[in-house]
C-alpha cells in the first residue's frame, strides 16, 4: 500500500491557490476596467450601507409612531366604554356601580358592551384593530379582572388604500372614577391597520432609484476617469498592433494624449511619423499589385467570348459539316476575325486596366455611331442564334457622327448585348436602338429577360458583383462586364442608366456627348480639371486644352466634322 505523504497544510495551500486563481479569472484583465470597477464597488458599498441604516432607523421611527398612535386609540376606546357604561347605569331608576363589590360587572353594561353594534364601533372605528376589553378593580399593578367583564371585538372593516395589518400589540389600563365605586378598564389593541409597510416600501423604492442613479453616475465618472488615465497607453498599443497586422493607416490621435505625460506624447509623435513614412513606401507597391490583379480579372472575363467563338468554329470544322470550300473559307475568315479580336482584347484590356491611373488615351474619332453599334451586334448574332433569342437593331436613316472611340464603344455594346442574351430565356428578344440627340447620341439595349431585383440595382456596376439570385446565368460571369461598361462610358464623359423589374426585362440606356474632350452644351458627369473643379457647360477651352485635361487623342484627319448632321432632302 502506498501512503499519501502530503500534509494537510499543503492541501489547504493548494485549495487556496485554486480559489485565488479562479477569483482572479473573474476579475477584468485591463487596468482601466479594474480601476473603474474598484471605484464603482466603493460607491456601491457605501450606498448599500447608507440605505440599510436609513431603512432601519426609519422602521424604528414608524414603530414608535405606531405605538404612540395605538396608545391614543386605546385611551379613546377606554373613555368611550366608560362613558357608555356610565350612561347605561344612570338610565335605570336605581343607580348602582359598574363593577360591584362582588367583582362582577353590571348586567346592563355587559349586554350593552357585548352587543354586535358596539363591538363594530370599538374595533372598526375607534381602535382600527382587534380589541379586547376587560373590566376589573384594583390598580395597574394589582389588576383583578371581573369574571363577566371580558369582551372581544374583531376588526372587520376593510383596509384603506395602502394599509396593511401589522403584528403589533399594546395593552393599557385606565382607572375610572365613579360616584358609587371606582373601577379599572384594561384595553388591548392587536394587529392594527397601519401605513408603515407602504411608507417603508416607498422610502425603499426611492432609495433604490437614488442608488441606481448614483451608481450610474459613479460608473460614468469612473469610466471617464479610468479612460483618461489609460487612453495614451491603450491608443499606442492599438496603433502598434494595427501596424504590425498590416494596417498602415493606424495612427495615435493627438487628442487622446492630453491626459498623458510629455514622454508618452513624444513617443506617439515619433510613432506616427514612422508609420506615415512606411505607408508612403508601401502604397506604391500596393497600387501596382492592385492594378495587376484587376488586369488579370478583366482578361479572364473578356477573353471568353472570342475563345467560345473559336471553339465553335473548330468543332464545326472537325465535325465535317463544312463540306464545301466556301463554308470552310467562311469559318476560317470568322476565326481570323476572332483571333484579331483576341489580339485587340489583349492589348486594349491592358489599356483599360491602366485607365484609372490615367495612362491610357482614348482614340476619339468623329465616326458614325451606327457603324460602331452594328459591328458589335454582328459579333453577338451567333450567340443569340445559339440561345434562340431574337436580336434586333433599330438604326436611324441619318448618320450619327460623334467623337468616340469605336473599339471602346463597341465593347460597351457587346457587353450589354451579351448580358441581355445571357439573361433572356429561350424565345425571348433583345432590341438595340440607336438615336441621335442634340447633345450627342443614345444607345438603348432592352431585353425581355428575368430582370434585376431593385435591391441589386445600386450594385450591378461594381466590380465582381454578380447579384444574389440563384440562377445559372447570373452566377456564371465574373462580375466585370458592367464595371467595364461604366468605366468606358465615364471615359467618354457620358452616363449609363438602368431600369428593370423582376420578370419584366431590363433596359440599359447609354448617353454619349458630342465631344468628350469638352462640354459644349451640357455639363458632363465625371469630368474635372486637375484642380478638381468640374468643367461646366459652355466651356471656352479649346479642344487641345481639353485633350490635355482628359487624356484623349484625336485620330481624325483634322478637318472639322459636323456632328449629328442630317442631310438635307
Amino acid at each position: 500500500m502506498v501512503s499519501d505523504t502530503r500534509s494537510p497544510s499543503a492541501d489547504g495551500g493548494a485549495r487556496r491557490h485554486t480559489v485565488g486563481h479562479r477569483l482572479r479569472r473573474l476579475l477584468p484583465r485591463t487596468f482601466q476596467a479594474r480601476l473603474a470597477l474598484g471605484f464603482v464597488g466603493v460607491v456601491a458599498l457605501t450606498l448599500v450601507l447608507v440605505s440599510a441604516v436609513v431603512v432601519n432607523r426609519l422602521d424604528d421611527y414608524f414603530v414608535q409612531q405606531q405605538t404612540a398612535d395605538l396608545g391614543s386609540r386605546a385611551r379613546t376606546v377606554a373613555e368611550y366604554v366608560a362613558t357608555q357604561a356610565a350612561g347605561v347605569v344612570e338610565s335605570r331608576q336605581i343607580v348602582g356601580p359598574v363593577v360591584g363589590a362582588d367583582g362582577f360587572v353590571d348586567i346592563g353594561v355587559v349586554a350593552y358592551v357585548g352587543s354586535s353594534g358596539q363591538q363594530a364601533i370599538l374595533a372598526d372605528r375607534l381602535g382600527q384593530a382587534d380589541v379586547r376589553i376587560r373590566f376589573g378593580s384594583g390598580t395597574r399593578d394589582s389588576f383583578r379582572a371581573a369574571p363577566n367583564g371580558d369582551f372581544r371585538a374583531q376588526l372587520r372593516d376593510p383596509p384603506q388604500a395602502g394599509q396593511t395589518r401589522e403584528s403589533l400589540t399594546i395593552v393599557d389600563w385606565f382607572s375610572v372614577s365613579s360616584a358609587t365605586s371606582p373601577y379599572v378598564i384594561e384595553v388591548t389593541l392587536s394587529d392594527p391597520y397601519t401605513f408603515r409597510a407602504r411608507a417603508i416600501a416607498n422610502v425603499s423604492g426611492l432609495l433604490v432609484v437614488i442608488g441606481v442613479l448614483a451608481l450610474g453616475g459613479a460608473m460614468i465618472i469612473a469610466a471617464a476617469l479610468a479612460q483618461r488615465f489609460t487612453t495614451p497607453l491603450r491608443r499606442l498599443t492599438e496603433a502598434s498592433r494595427g501596424l504590425a497586422e498590416g494596417d498602415l493607416s493606424r495612427r495615435v490621435p493627438a487628442s487622446h494624449l492630453r491626459a498623458g505625460s510629455t514622454e508618452l506624447a513624444e513617443l506617439a509623435l515619433q510613432f506616427n511619423t514612422m508609420a506615415t513614412r512606411l505607408e508612403e513606401s508601401v502604397e506604391i507597391i500596393r497600387r501596382d499589385r492592385d492594378l495587376s490583379r484587376d488586369f488579370l480579372a478583366d482578361v479572364s472575363h473578356e477573353l471568353r467570348t472570342p475563345l467560345a467563338a473559336l471553339r465553335m468554329f473548330n468543332e464545326l470544322l472537325r465535325s465535317g459539316r463544312a463540306v464545301d470550300e466556301a463554308t470552310r473559307a467562311e469559318f476560317l475568315e470568322s476565326s481570323a476575325q476572332q483571333i484579331e479580336r483576341l489580339d485587340w482584347l489583349a492589348q486594349n484590356l491592358l489599356d483599360l486596366s491602366k485607365l484609372d491611373s490615367g495612362l491610357v488615351l482614348l482614340d476619339l474619332r468623329p465616326d458614325d455611331l451606327r457603324s460602331t453599334v452594328e459591328t458589335a451586334i454582328e459579333q453577338a448574332e451567333a450567340s443569340a442564334e445559339r440561345r434562340r433569342v431574337e436580336l434586333t437593331i433599330d438604326l436611324p436613316d441619318a448618320p450619327i457622327r460623334i467623337r468616340h472611340d469605336p473599339l471602346r464603344i463597341g465593347q460597351v455594346v457587346a457587353n450589354l448585348v451579351g448580358n441581355a442574351i445571357k439573361f433572356t430565356p429561350v424565345g425571348g428578344s433583345v432590341a438595340v436602338t440607336v438615336r441621335g440627340q442634340r447633345d450627342g447620341g443614345r444607345i438603348v439595349v432592352s431585353d425581355s429577360g428575368v430582370g434585376i431585383d431593385a435591391a441589386e440595382l445600386p450594385h450591378i456596376f461594381d466590380r465582381f458583383y454578380r447579384g444574389s439570385r440563384a440562377n445559372e446565368a447570373r452566377a456564371s460571369g465574373s462580375g466585370l462586364g458592367l464595371a467595364i461598361v461604366r468605366s468606358i462610358v465615364d471615359m467618354h464623359g457620358g452616363s449609363v442608366a438602368v431600369e428593370s423589374r423582376l420578370g419584366s426585362g431590363t433596359t440599359f440606356t447609354v448617353n454619349l456627348p458630342r465631344d468628350p474632350r469638352f462640354g459644349e452644351d451640357i455639363p458632363v458627369p465625371g469630368r474635372h480639371r486637375p484642380s478638381g473643379e468640374p468643367i461646366a457647360a459652355g466651356s471656352s477651352e479649346t479642344p487641345s486644352e481639353a485633350a490635355e485635361l482628359h487624356n484623349v487623342t484625336d485620330s481624325s484627319s483634322g478637318e472639322g466634322s459636323v456632328l449629328n448632321e442630317v442631310p438635307s432632302p
